[in-house]
Formats: C-alpha cells, sequence, structure tokens
C-alpha cells in the first residue's frame, strides 16, 4: 500500500497518541496544558488523535470541540492531526466533518454508532456516510466495548473501496477478529486500538498503535511500538503489559490523567462528569510503573548512546 501524503505529512506514522484533554479544576479547558502534551507528542515524533473517548469528546460542546482542534492548528506542529468523529446523530456527525474538512486537519477517526447496534447493512450506512462527507482520509474505529458491536468483516470490505478509506482501528481485544479483518481487508492499514496487544497484533500484521499509554510515555511508547513492529519482543511483553493494566483500572482516561498529574505535566487531574478521578483510590502502582518504564527508556538511550 502506498504511503499516503496530506501536507507533505505521512499517515502512516507507528504511534498515534489519542490526547486527553486537560482540565482547570473548575473544568474549564486548561489550553495551556493541551499545547504542552501536543507539543511533547509532536516531539516524539507521534502523531496525535484530537477529541477520542480519551479526549472526552462526547463530554465537550460543540464549541469546545471546535476550540481544540482549531487551538492545535495554529500551533502548525510537523505531525499529523486526526480528529474524532462519532456519536449517534449522523446529521450532526456530518455536520462536524464539514466544519473541520476547512481546517489544516489531516485524518478523520469515524467510530462507530453508539447504543444503536446496527447491523451490516446499517453500519455500511453509516460510514458510507461519513466517508462521502469526509475531505480526508478516514480510519474507522472498531470498538465493540463503547458500541455493544463488532463492524462486519464484509461490510468493511465494501467500505474499502472508498478512496478515502485508509485505515482501520481495531480494539475488540480479540484477535481473532483483527485476523478476519487483516483477511478480508488485506490492503487497509490496521492499527491495533488496545495499547497492551500492540506485540501480539504486530506479529499478525498491525502497521501500529493507537495509544492510550503513550499520553504519559510519548517517547517510551513509541520506542515500544517500534519494537514490536522490528519483532524485537526480548523482555518487552511483561514489562509493559504490568506497565500497561493499572492505567486501565477504572474507566479510561482516569488512571492516565492523574499519572500525568503526579508527572506534574497536568495542572489538574479533573474529569467531565460521569468520570472522576476519586474512582481511583491510589495511584501508587501507576507511579511505580512509571518509574520502572523511565528506567526501561533510560537504559534503552544508555545502550542507544554506546553503539552510536
Amino acid at each position: 500500500m502506498n504511503q499516503i501524503q496530506v501536507s507533505n505529512l505521512s499517515l502512516n506514522c507507528p504511534l498515534w497518541t489519542a490526547l486527553v484533554t486537560p482540565f482547570h479544576a473548575n473544568g474549564a479547558i486548561d489550553f495551556a496544558s493541551l499545547e504542552t502534551i501536543a507539543r511533547d507528542q509532536a516531539d516524539a515524533g507521534n502523531g496525535i488523535l484530537l477529541l477520542g473517548s480519551t479526549g472526552e469528546g462526547l463530554a465537550l460542546s460543540g464549541d469546545e470541540q471546535l476550540s481544540i482542534v482549531e487551538h492545535i492548528c495554529r500551533l502548525s506542529l510537523p505531525v499529523p492531526l486526526m480528529v474524532a468523529v462519532g456519536g449517534y446523530d449522523l446529521a450532526a456527525q456530518l455536520e462536524w466533518i464539514n466544519t473541520c474538512n476547512r481546517l489544516p486537519v489531516h485524518a478523520y477517526l469515524l467510530g462507530s454508532p453508539l447504543y444503536a447496534k446496527p447491523g451490516p447493512e446499517g453500519q455500511y450506512l453509516w460510514f458510507s456516510a461519513l466517508l462521502e462527507q469526509a475531505a480526508y482520509p478516514c480510519m474507522l474505529y472498531n470498538v465493540p466495548s463503547r458500541s455493544g458491536i463488532n463492524l462486519d468483516a464484509e461490510t468493511l470490505a465494501r467500505l474499502q473501496h472508498f478512496d478515502n478509506c485508509w485505515a482501520l482501528k481495531e480494539a475488540s481485544g480479540e484477535l481473532e477478529q483483527f485476523l478476519r479483518y487483516r483477511q478480508a481487508c488485506p490492503e487497509l492499514a490496521l492499527y491495533s486500538g488496545e495499547d497492551a496487544m500492540m506485540p501480539y497484533l504486530a506479529s499478525a500484521g498491525a502497521r501500529g498503535l493507537v495509544s492510550v499509554c503513550a499520553n504519559a510515555w510519548p517517547e517510551a511508547t513509541r520506542a515500544y511500538v517500534e519494537l514490536s513492529l522490528a519483532s524485537e519482543n526480548q523482555g518487552l511483553f511483561p514489562l509493559w503489559q504490568n506497565a500497561i493494566a493499572p492505567l486501565f483500572a477504572v474507566a479510561n482516561p482516569v488512571p492516565v490523567k492523574q499519572l500525568m498529574f503526579e508527572q506534574q505535566v497536568l495542572s489538574s487531574p479533573a474529569l467531565r462528569p460521569p468520570l472522576t478521578h476519586t474512582e481511583l483510590p491510589d495511584s501508587g502502582n501507576l507511579i511505580q510503573q512509571d518509574q520502572l518504564i523511565s528506567q526501561w527508556q533510560a537504559q534503552r538511550q544508555g545502550q542507544d548512546a554506546r553503539f552510536s
């Protein structure tokens, strides 16, 4: 498959970070922290996904969503920007895409409709309408834990013929489901939507990862993904699986925001209701895993320096 280029930026980067949305303690968007974490991702060379479920996109008003996208666009970062599209109201999502079509973004993440649980034909109608409206390449998103149903593999095979259907984020957590998509759409770029499964899915043909943990560990997570893609897995599985597990001890993005607050990257761990950081009673395991990942990264950097 040819490298897709938009504004001289390749969308086929190995790591996309599903960026959190920082809030002040009073619930207002913390644009200073937002800019800081976006620049941290750009410095690591990671693509940026805005307003996904990790970014609490559905808890934001339309004006707030637009203000976030416009703010990041103004930074002119040297990495691609992807904007999430998701919900239930098709007309509202088409209007959101129409708005973002006028902005200097590079791609869309098209989520399955929430709650409705459509069958294969309903899924096709939903995604085909979004693809027809989108002026940029699109990554479809299979996330049955939120939509209640898997994207049908035959429906995906029909959708892949749209010129702007570029990739799939697969977040079912099931290797068998990934392999069904791989067989049905061998030319479609498949990305893992499960951080801990990246080494396994890389061996099955994944092109990269759309990540939560990269919010806290931008450079280390990129190294984790690159090692997974290179099949250099010695010692990789237990370290990263143990590190990732506490980031999903309660609903995402509660733990990763708490960790970023502990790292003094965010000014507050605040979330929008119904999510709250008070559901995470203890951050000790997060801090311990953060230290282990920092040590691993330092050791890797030391090895690279010796061989450079």
